[in-house]
């Protein structure tokens, strides 16, 4: 069995809009009164998780500011029938069809259905497929799904996930020096998003919250193994994102200090001379996703090796 997707692409943004079940642009064409938007139905069909795909589809859509794409994503379609059923569902909401099939009597299937509707189509893994053909002077294996095989990397993965959940917010701060990285910085800063995110690329990480005038513990203090990184960003930002946490929360929270920006103001300067004093580097997340915060920290990482 496969289920369809579909989700709401932000052309501004790498992250979707909430998914749904039966999305139509109609439907949302009262909410954009001030900036007109187009939009385009992208069918994303894959044999395997379809990860690749999306992450191919909203880098392109990404370019095109002033249309949404709307994602209908096809995991694991491995069999004929399943395709027909696939284009059965892309006759109703025709678009752009990219996909990632490496059985060839299938993706062949595919590109001749997609040439009968006069729908244009893109395999997204096979021009990559000729380059190392090309280069290694071997065929490849054709293997479905191959990059997620259960191997040693895949439990370095796991391990990574469950030291960082086990470590999130200042947890069992006594075994710092087990961690990759460990990332610090006042409330709202994202560091919880950002480790997860790290974990799952096998980098086992910890976070551990800065509250003004509260020392860190000194197991952090005289870790020697991992990467300790501050993260920061303006006053304006975290002020803005800690009022939408208010607003979210449903225990009638009263703010004071904790929207206000002066107070924020006196937090950063906290943190910041913290990392200062001990030479630990720091990144401004003001205006970056938690991919490109994980992306400096990676880099980061390759230059203290």
């Amino acid at each position: 069995m496969w289920t369809r997707w579909h989700l709401i692409q932000s052309p501004s943004t790498s992250r979707p809009f909430c998914p749904t079940l039966s999305t139509s642009a109609h439907s949302l064409e009262p909410t954009l009164v001030n900036k007109p938007q187009s939009f385009f139905h992208l069918h994303l069909i894959s044999d395997a998780t379809g990860e690749t795909l999306l992450a191919a589809g909203r880098a392109a859509s990404a370019q095109y500011k002033d249309a949404r794409a709307i994602e209908h994503i096809y995991p694991l379609i491995r069999t004929e029938k399943q395709v027909a059923k696939v284009f059965e569902d892309i006759e109703e909401e025709p678009g752009i069809i990219l996909y990632t099939v490496v059985d060839q009597k299938l993706a062949r299937s595919i590109d001749e259905r997609c040439a009968a509707m006069g729908l244009p189509c893109v395999s997204v893994l096979e021009p990559v497929l000729s380059v190392f053909q090309s280069y290694l002077g071997t065929p490849a294996g054709r293997r479905v799904g191959a990059q997620h095989v259960l191997d040693a990397e895949y439990f370095r993965r796991i391990d990574a996930l469950n030291f960082t959940m086990e470590h999130d917010d200042g947890q069992l701060p006594a075994n710092m020096d087990d961690a990759d990285v460990v990332l610090i910085g006042i409330s709202r800063t994202s560091k919880t998003p950002t480790s997860i995110y790290l974990a799952n690329r096998g980098i086992k990480t910890a976070n551990i919250p800065i509250v003004l005038g509260v020392p860190l513990p000194e197991s952090l203090i005289n870790a020697r193994t991992p990467l300790i990184v501050g993260l920061v960003a303006t006053a304006e930002r975290i002020s803005h994102v800690r009022q939408n946490r208010i607003l979210g929360n449903s225990n009638n929270y009263v703010p004071t200090d904790y929207v206000d920006r002066a107070a924020i103001a006196e937090e950063l300067a906290y943190a910041r001379q913290l990392c200062t004093r001990h030479g630990w580097p720091m990144i401004d997340v003001s205006r970056r996703s938690i991919e490109e915060t994980a992306a400096a920290i990676v880099a980061l990482r390759g230059k203290t090796r």
